[in-house]
């Protein structure tokens, strides 16, 4: 696998991030402060306990911004597929805060996308590493 692959899949990790970390914290503020949309159905009786969601989407939108700057190599690729174990393991044993906010779809969605990007950074990261003819950064 050459560098600008792995730069490719650290940079398109990152947008997935920065995407759906910036998406779920303006659900989070609009729920948790405003009572409105589908998280203010999980923290309507406990505003505080939104503390989680703002930290986990704060969180995954810094390593996003990490993600995108980083060197491809193979310790980042590590680092990047740790961080989707965890985040898609939180969505599999929360699920049923996707049923309870009728957010079905995104759950599908975004648990898939972490998956998916487990399997492309573990692949990364232990893959041959060939030499690009094209430099990393313009």
């Amino acid at each position: 696998m050459t560098t600008v692959v792995r730069l490719a899949i650290l940079r398109a990790n990152a947008v997935y991030l920065l995407t759906a970390a910036s998406s779920g914290m303006l659900n989070d503020i609009l729920g948790i402060f405003f009572g409105r949309g589908p998280v203010a159905y999980v923290v309507r009786h406990a505003p505080d306990a939104g503390i989680g969601f703002v930290e986990a989407h704060g969180l995954a939108f810094i390593i996003g911004v990490l993600l995108w700057r980083a060197e491809p190599s193979r310790a980042w690729h590590l680092v990047a597929a740790a961080v989707h174990v965890l985040l898609g393991t939180a969505n599999l044993v929360f699920w049923h805060l996707f049923v309870a906010t009728d957010m079905l779809t995104m759950g599908y969605v975004t648990t898939s996308l972490h998956w998916l990007f487990v399997t492309l950074q573990l692949y990364a990261a232990i893959a041959r590493i060939e030499r690009s003819a094209r430099p990393l950064r313009a």
